[in-house]
């Protein structure tokens, strides 16, 4: 019997990937990446050579299977995504079940993640803290906001920096313009910025300065 790894990856710098993730890759015989164009420029700058396959959200249901037989006939796999830990907000959760049910033994290293930092960073509570990474698009999204209203734990979001203002907009009608929240963006990245204040705020600020990259909102549970 083989073992599966999830492998975490930089959220930006390369310097936060970790030694062990490094050897972990190099004795693979196989990884899963999310995308292979970006994660072989990750593999190709750490010298990592081995077998590498695409496992997508696209495609994940389908491929699952064949690679759990090959773990079980003993072959070793890492799964990754394009940055961070997989299976938050990103592929992982259905081969991690699927092992799990087989028996293989599933490891998780610690690594990069980009709520963590953004959450500690935030200036709000962060000894309980309720993670939702990305809300619905369209349906279920006003039930789940309506729902988060009466939240006392702070609460995490992953959000496109297209979206954001509308985003925030929303927040402030549901949670209240007072709420206290920070938006950290590009995480681990040259321009990394987190920006605090009211949700009323926050929309100002954003409505004047144009968000990039990836986005992390932190909101303040209810008083």
């Amino acid at each position: 019997m083989g073992k599966l790894y999830i492998v975490p990856t930089p959220v930006g710098n390369l310097e936060d990937m970790t030694f062990r993730a490094i050897r972990i890759l190099k004795e693979a015989d196989l990884i899963l990446a999310e995308d292979t164009r970006t994660s072989g420029i990750l593999l190709k700058h750490f010298e990592i050579k081995n077998a590498m396959q695409s496992h997508h959200k696209f495609n994940e249901h389908k491929t699952v299977e064949s690679v759990v037989n090959r773990i079980k006939g003993g072959e070793t796999v890492a799964l990754i995504s394009d940055a961070g830990t997989p299976g938050i907000s990103d592929p992982g959760f259905l081969m991690a079940r699927e092992c799990a049910r087989n028996g293989i033994e599933v490891e998780c290293l610690p690594g990069a993640t980009a709520f963590v930092p953004a959450l500690v960073a935030s200036g709000l509570p962060c000894d309980r803290f309720c993670f939702e990474g990305f809300l619905p698009q369209k349906k279920g999204r006003s039930t789940r906001l309506k729902a988060l209203a009466d939240e006392t734990r702070t609460i995490v979001f992953y959000e496109s920096p297209y979206r954001l203002l509308k985003t925030l907009t929303q927040f402030a009608e549901c949670f209240g313009p007072d709420r206290q929240a920070s938006v950290s963006r590009e995480i681990s990245k040259v321009h990394e910025e987190t920006v605090r204040g009211t949700l009323a705020e926050l929309v100002e600020h954003f409505t004047a300065n144009e968000p990039r990259g990836e986005i992390v909102i932190v909101v303040a549970g209810i008083d």
